[in-house]
């Protein structure tokens, strides 16, 4: 009768180890899949360039003032701007839905890009920050797999 919570305390502290070693972790190398940045490439020249630049350094202009609409412009998408202050799954959500709360003009991607092109642009746009800047995100990474 004692083994079993036995049992659960040690699959507990495993999984707790394992968890600390994730978040302890130096970041992947976000270069490791040079074909899935191939890939996110294409899909952002063909459907986020217009808008993000060339590069992702954005369009010209100050991406934090509003248009007489009340949106902010799109903002650069490289390490000068903010989108390197989001989690993963915070980048892949704006994709999906578009511009968080009406502030921008993104449409939702939904729908219209496969999930698997979504996560493709996500890692072309990591290969665009600087190696400050990745080590940076990968802090605030850590932080929202925290349980």
């Amino acid at each position: 009768m004692v083994r079993i919570p036995l049992l659960v305390t040690a699959a507990a502290l495993l999984l707790s180890a394992c968890e600390a070693s994730l978040l302890d972790a130096s970041p992947p190398d976000r270069y490791a899949d040079p074909a899935q940045i191939a890939r996110g490439k294409a899909v952002y020249e063909q459907h986020c360039m217009a808008c993000h630049g060339v590069d992702g350094k954005g369009p010209p202009g100050d991406w934090r003032i509003r248009d007489a609409d009340g949106r902010f412009p799109p903002p650069p998408l490289d390490s000068s701007a903010h989108a390197w202050h989001h989690p993963t799954a915070d980048l892949l959500e704006i994709i999906r839905e578009g511009s968080p709360g009406g502030q921008g003009n993104m449409p939702a991607w939904q729908g219209r890009l496969s999930e698997q092109q979504m996560q493709d642009t996500v890692a072309y746009i990591k290969s665009l920050w600087s190696d400050e800047v990745y080590q940076l995100w990968w802090k605030m990474e850590k932080q929202s797999l925290e349980p």
